[in-house]
């Protein structure tokens, strides 16, 4: 698997995923069902690589995905039509933005205990549209390589210590953190809008490069 592709962990936490992981952050049992949330996430990340993997080696039975150098190869043009995807994203987001209200499931996250919050970890991996896309350009770049998915554990490292941040974060800087977060959970939660277009355009820079 090609380095390059690391960058794209940062597009599997960022969105309702990083939110989740900050909202529990104050939750009353903020370790506990910090662990259970990530270990549903480390989880279904590990599935979603081997099934992208899968899939990317159907694919490449049916048509030869080429060279990840060439601009011009099957692989390439899939990657081009997962940027498409994704810039309807961006653009259906902008025009919902006035009427965007955060998920509801996420304010449910402060009563959550630990099946709840293993399952919302697992969940946020295996639905997002983002995850998924992500998730097919690894699958798509372990097939060009001809890289087992074992190949891709620095990208599930990765991934999984980005999500684990605001735990990390809570432990070293206890105190802080649990002035901040409530403020820093209220913001996201109203700019959730804002935070998918982000996301969408880092993914399309990171494909595109």
């Amino acid at each position: 698997m090609a380095l390059q592709v690391l960058p794209l962990a940062v597009t599997m936490v960022a969105g309702p995923q990083i939110m989740s992981a900050i909202i529990l952050l104050t939750h009353r049992q903020v370790v506990r069902v910090s662990l259970a949330y990530l270990a549903g996430f480390a989880l279904a990340t590990v599935a979603k690589v081997a099934l992208a993997r899968r899939i990317a080696a159907l694919l490449s039975g049916v048509l030869s995905l080429g060279d990840p150098a060439d601009g011009g190869s099957a692989g390439a043009i899939i990657q081009y039509v997962l940027v498409g995807s994704l810039l309807v994203a961006v653009v259906r987001n902008y025009l919902g933005r006035a009427t965007a209200e955060p998920p509801s499931w996420l304010a449910t996250l402060l009563g959550a205990g630990l099946g709840r919050a293993f399952v919302t970890g697992a969940l946020l991996v295996l639905l997002m549209p983002t995850d998924l896309i992500a998730m097919l350009t690894v699958g798509v770049n372990l097939a060009q390589h001809d890289s087992p998915p074992s190949a891709a554990i620095p990208f599930v490292l990765a991934t999984v210590f980005l999500a684990a941040l605001p735990l990390l974060g809570y432990l070293a800087f206890r105190r802080r953190v649990t002035a901040v977060m409530p403020r820093v959970r209220d913001w996201m939660g109203s700019h959730g809008r804002l935070i998918n277009i982000m996301v969408c355009l880092l993914f399309i820079a990171l494909i595109l490069a």
